[in-house]
């Protein structure tokens, strides 16, 4: 096997590696604040003269003691089987494809700028957002019940139940893929352009003038432009986000469609509800994509960096 596709298939296996562990431990800390953000994304403001119902969620913590209580405890992680399966893979997928993205969007420039990190973040993001859209409909649907964890159907019962209904086309369990795409493809063009582009300006902390960095600090600077990073691109993708938990759950009207496209959702809902709606969520979105997207870039050079010494 000639040397440099030996080489190539050694990065692109450590990158699946690190990705996919990164995507692993990120899912399991924050999941309960991705059931708040779908559940405060799902419910619709209630028009003026309308009384609250009791379910109705004033916010992240009240959301998440409403659930305790009427839901119970492990409620929180309603959902987390379909991200938990495809995790691993969608961020193997997303690093992988996001280090071969940069070497087409180099542009004749002999290393990455910051137009090459957006760009290859947007194509990691778009062709993340193809493979994880089935997922995501199952992990919606289920968050979206709001019985007793018993009485919560299986992640399989649910597919099937999909599939049976509406196929697997985009009214079935692909119903939401382009506001998928355009969630996953803007978030992913902001978190890697910011991440990379600002770790390459901000300097590596040193150990005094000695060459080694200084462990704890360089772990912070990472930390650091990570949560900034994930936060950014949470900001500015929310839009879509809301589209995607309209379309994807349950249409106020069983058996009539209310929301159906990306555009025509996010407008239904400024329309209806203000533009302030398309932020609904916001809160708990940041609160897990800010540490969550800091946790994933430093798992990932951690582990990158250890299996790289380890297959040398």
């Amino acid at each position: 096997m000639p040397s440099d596709v030996k080489e190539f298939l050694r990065q692109a296996a450590m990158q699946v590696g690190a990705g996919g562990s990164a995507g692993f431990v990120e899912v399991c800390i924050m999941h309960p604040l991705d059931l708040v953000k779908t559940r405060l994304q799902l419910q619709a403001s209630p028009t003026s003269g309308t009384a609250k119902s009791t379910t109705y969620y004033n916010g992240v913590f009240d959301c998440i003691r409403k659930m305790a209580r009427s839901e119970g405890v492990f409620s929180l992680y309603k959902g987390i089987l379909p991200p938990v399966l495809v995790e691993t893979p969608k961020r193997a997928v997303k690093f992988l494809t996001f280090e071969q993205y940069k070497r087409f969007f180099l542009f004749g420039s002999d290393k990455p700028t910051p137009l090459t990190f957006s760009l290859a973040g947007l194509g990691a993001g778009v062709t993340e957002a193809i493979l994880v859209n089935p997922f995501e409909m199952v992990k919606v649907t289920l968050q979206a019940n709001k019985n007793k964890m018993g009485q919560v159907p299986s992640t399989w019962a649910v597919t099937k139940q999909i599939i049976n209904e509406s196929g697997f086309g985009l009214n079935g369990l692909n119903r939401g893929l382009t506001a998928t795409i355009g969630r996953n493809g803007v978030f992913n063009m902001i978190y890697f352009g910011f991440y990379h582009s600002v770790k390459g300006i901000v300097p590596e902390y040193k150990v005094h003038t000695v060459a080694d960095v200084d462990p704890v600090k360089e772990f912070l600077r990472k930390v650091g432009i990570g949560f900034i990073s994930g936060t950014l691109g949470s900001i500015v993708n929310i839009p879509f986000d809301v589209a995607k938990s309209r379309i994807q759950g349950p249409q106020p009207i069983p058996g009539q469609v209310k929301y159906r496209t990306t555009f025509g959702s996010m407008a239904i809902v400024a329309r209806e509800e203000g533009f302030g709606a398309l932020y609904k969520g916001l809160t708990p979105k940041v609160m897990r994509l800010g540490p969550g997207g800091a946790i994933m870039l430093v798992v990932y050079d951690y582990v990158y960096a250890f299996l790289d010494d380890y297959f040398k």
